[in-house]
């Protein structure tokens, strides 16, 4: 996959890091080896994370952030340093800007210790290494570097640096190409609807096409309408049929009880490592009250639809099920309450779009506040009575999760 067709969610997150005026976008633009940032001596002119797609040889396509300043003041500082943290639940690698003149400060440290909480792979970047007249001995276990952003000094030197700690990050899980043999038949039922892309399919589909091509699969792509002359038209059984969620209850009744069966979303929670938390949650369905308030997240923003899944379908079917009257908030894109403490449950989308970091930081999140988080597919198959059958193509956790 190159670097322009992989999706945000796929590439690996570098972020820059540091004090104003350590010269964090003079060192981003010399990475990149383009005006990328604002470069500027007043402080502060970095106002929000700016993202750049390149390509990092041997770790493939990339994205570089350069971040706001970490010691930025006043109300509207605050803001920029709390987009900075947002920052930091995604990137795989941090790259930390310390002045050379200057050196480590409390600021400094303050970030390091977050990185080291949140398990992220580090190096420290003394920066202006060319106004020093004399460079202290590195510490080489901590994975420091004197580099010159002016100079161009070290800036080969930090790339590789940077390629040699990638150690693969958090996903090495795969999509559905574990799941199936070379030559399975696999059947994906993806609706056509108002809510549908123009001329495209979603990223989900997508990518369970790309996997099955890799695993030597042949995959047949109908819409919900056309499943029935689909499974009757094949000569060969079907290993597993896919389906997008809205369309679970009638793909469960009209594919037979012995061909696999399971859904784009409940793929996606499996590949991005929440599964078992998100079964585990939907059970909350049943401990819901009257006048509960529930979340419901999406990590992409699009328009809205008359009939949306997460705005409109969701809370209907929710409601009729459980057959209370519930409140319902909503959020989209990069935005996700830090105080969850209002909610009963948490229903997520399957986070195409979300860094894997970042899906596995929310639903920590959600932990840590005792609020169970589950998502749309797992949902859906849960209210249609058929989420057992949905998990038997997952063996080594099927008897774990359905009890």
């Amino acid at each position: 996959m190159g670097l322009n067709s992989t999706p945000s969610s796929e590439r690996v997150y570098i972020g820059f890091f540091g004090r104003r005026n350590a010269g964090k976008s003079s060192l981003v633009n010399a990475v990149t080896g383009q005006d990328l940032a604002v470069v500027s001596p007043v402080k502060g002119t970095t106002t929000d994370p700016v993202y750049k797609a390149m390509e990092l040889l041997p770790i493939g396509p990339v994205s570089i952030v350069d971040t706001p300043g970490f010691d930025d003041e006043g109300e509207l500082g605050r803001l920029r340093i709390e987009k900075t943290k947002q920052v930091l639940n995604k990137v795989d690698i941090a790259v930390l800007i310390v002045d050379s003149q200057t050196g480590v400060n409390d600021i400094d440290k303050e970030l390091i210790k977050i990185f080291e909480d949140k398990n992220i792979i580090y190096i420290i970047a003394y920066n202006k290494a060319d106004l020093i007249a004399e460079k202290p001995e590195l510490k080489l276990e901590k994975n420091e570097i004197y580099v010159s952003a002016k100079k161009k000094t070290n800036i080969y030197e930090l790339k590789e640096l940077i390629a040699s700690l990638y150690d693969g990050g958090l996903n090495s899980r795969k999509l559905v190409k574990d799941l199936i043999n070379p030559n399975d038949l696999v059947i994906l039922v993806t609706p056509i609807d108002s809510a549908a892309p123009k001329g495209r399919l979603i990223l989900p589909q997508q990518q369970v096409i790309r996997d099955l091509l890799e695993a030597d699969a042949l995959s047949v792509v109908v819409k919900e309408t056309e499943l029935v002359s689909a499974l009757n038209s094949c000569s060969k059984k079907p290993k597993i049929v896919i389906t997008d969620s809205q369309a679970f209850g009638r793909v469960s009744e009209e594919t037979p009880d012995d061909i696999y069966l399971t859904s784009f979303s409940i793929l996606f929670a499996r590949y991005k490592g929440v599964l078992k938390e998100a079964v585990k949650s939907v059970k909350m369905l049943e401990k819901l009250k009257d006048n509960d308030t529930l979340l419901i997240s999406e990590g992409c923003t699009h328009h809205r639809q008359c009939d949306d899944i997460g705005t409109v379908k969701l809370p209907r079917w929710i409601q009729n099920y459980t057959g209370r009257h519930l409140n319902f908030e909503f959020s989209s894109g990069g935005g996700f309450p830090s105080d969850l403490s209002k909610y009963k449950l948490i229903v997520h989308c399957g986070a195409c779009m979300l860094k894997d970091r970042e899906v596995m930081f929310r639903y920590k999140q959600a932990q840590e506040s005792n609020i169970p988080i589950t998502n749309y597919g797992i949902t859906i198959a849960y209210i249609n009575k058929i989420l057992e059958r949905s998990l038997r193509i997952f063996p080594d956790i099927h008897k774990e999760l359905v009890k």
